[in-house]
């Protein structure tokens, strides 16, 4: 339970039903990771329209991601110190105006800042929705039902891109992907504005602007780098050079935050048993999940020949489990405990992508897309509950805001550094060509590969996890 000397409430009205505020809170989230993949289906049209170049297309989905990564943490200490309301409408603000500016954009470079902007407003944005929901329900089963929404909302955001992106770019244009966000940011922004009520930590601390500059430049870096060996190749210069001055920089923000009075991330934090297991565990879900809406609509479209609005219908049934998976997890995880449904869903995960990656050029839709991509969700929805709330209740109510954070930041920073790898892997499996075979080929060794680390990250639950959710700490 959050204590009045840490989390000060500023209530200048009669408190709003908790339903509206955990409504309120994960529409924010809703939007923020809907942006995430609705531009999937979208890319080949933008391709078409801006010239885009390959690179350049996988830049529009991770110029967002490793904004919105980079700059989170920074996102939820801010909440803390200057009030979560107060955050959740300036990054929704932002977010919303950003958005405006991609739909407009007119050549390929305006899209990519559009994005990295966009990126920077669900930063702040999204660290305060899980604090604001967490902050409006006490601890208990409520509170695990509350979180569950908040994930299932987040994952349904991110499965529902697909289809949300197909009708657009079908019945439109691919703009309107983009464009879509400032009405409905507009109606959230004033919903959040009349109900939501301020909350803070109220230490007096200041933010950590060079600790998110440096992780955000080394994220970014590492990304290049990796992205690179497409083309390039490991060894060469050109891709050694990034990598090893994204490391550095990492490094860098490690050493400026273990010196600095007020870090950005307290590596103290990671004492926490429940903290860091469970935000490595986030980190490794995230970077085989994020690229599987990535190479599903490129799958469907580039080979199975699926329009825009098809591809997204293919992937209403993954939309829908993953939503199923995220609400049957808090009704599990009293019963045989928050690690073990964390890794029951990580193994009905792996083996959707092992079963992905069995596809073939001229697959049948029931057996290489909607089954193995209704055991992927399933998984991710399931495996995705206990995790946050494991990371959630085992840091004090000071530290929530930045708690929230890093579960987001593990889980984007995780997806936009997978995606780099698993595109690298899938083009050098690929090797130039563009027949169906050859693509297939490609996208399936991205999800062996994705299986893979998703069998490692269960391992790394059962040694690592704690068997229970841990009581707040003190």
């Amino acid at each position: 339970m959050l204590r009045a000397a840490e989390d000060t409430r500023i209530p200048p009205r009669t408190a709003p039903p908790a339903w509206v505020v955990v409504a309120l809170a994960c529409a924010g989230q809703f939007l923020v990771v809907l942006d995430v993949s609705v531009v999937n289906v979208a890319l080949p049209s933008m391709r078409a329209d801006l010239g885009l170049s390959a690179p350049g297309l996988q830049w529009v989905v991770n110029a967002y991601a490793i904004a919105f990564a980079g700059f989170m943490l920074l996102g939820g200490r801010a909440g803390d110190l200057y009030g979560r309301k107060r955050m959740f409408l300036v990054g929704l603000a932002l977010f919303t105006l950003a958005s405006l500016g991609g739909g407009l954009a007119q050549d390929g470079w305006q899209l990519l800042v559009a994005r990295c902007v966009q990126g920077l407003g669900a930063a702040v944005l999204a660290p305060s929705t899980l604090t604001i929901v967490t902050s409006a329900v006490p601890e208990g089963a409520a509170r695990a039902r509350a979180i569950a929404t908040w994930t299932a909302v987040g994952a349904g955001g991110g499965a529902a891109g697909g289809l949300v992106g197909g009708l657009l770019v079908d019945g439109l244009s691919w703009r309107w992907v983009l464009l879509i966000n400032v009405p409905v940011g507009a109606v959230v922004l004033a919903g959040a504005a009349r109900w939501l009520m301020e909350s803070r930590a109220g230490d007096g601390r200041r933010l950590d602007l060079p600790g998110a500059l440096l992780v955000t430049a080394g994220l970014a870096t590492l990304a290049y780098g990796i992205a690179q060996t497409e083309a390039k190749g490991w060894a060469a210069a050109a891709t050694l050079v990034p990598l090893v001055a994204g490391l550095g920089l990492i490094g860098l923000f490690l050493t400026v935050e273990a010196r600095t009075r007020a870090p950005l991330m307290p590596l103290n934090l990671f004492r926490l048993r429940a903290v860091s297991s469970a935000n490595a565990a986030m980190f490794l879900c995230g970077s085989a999940m994020f690229c599987m809406w990535f190479f599903m609509t490129l799958y469907a479209q580039n080979v199975l020949g699926y329009s825009p609005l098809g591809a997204g219908l293919a992937l209403a049934p993954s939309s829908l489990a993953v939503v199923l998976g995220s609400k049957l997890a808090p009704r599990l995880m009293p019963v045989i405990g928050a690690r073990n449904v964390a890794v029951i869903g990580t193994l009905v995960a792996a083996t959707g992508f092992g079963w992905q990656s069995t596809m073939t050029a001229h697959g049948a839709y029931v057996t290489t897309i909607m089954l193995p991509g209704i055991l992927m969700m399933t998984g991710a929805g399931l495996g995705a509950t206990p995790l946050a709330s494991l990371a959630t209740a085992g840091a004090r109510a000071g530290d929530a805001g930045l708690v929230s954070g890093l579960v987001n930041t593990s889980r984007t920073m995780g997806g936009s550094l997978g995606l780099a790898v698993m595109s690298t892997i899938a083009a050098a499996r690929t090797a130039g060509g563009t027949s169906a075979e050859a693509l297939t080929e490609g996208y399936a060794l991205a999800f062996r590969t994705g299986g893979g680390v998703l069998l490692g990250g269960a391992v790394l639950m059962l040694l690592w996890l704690p068997r229970g959710v841990p009581a707040r700490q003190a």
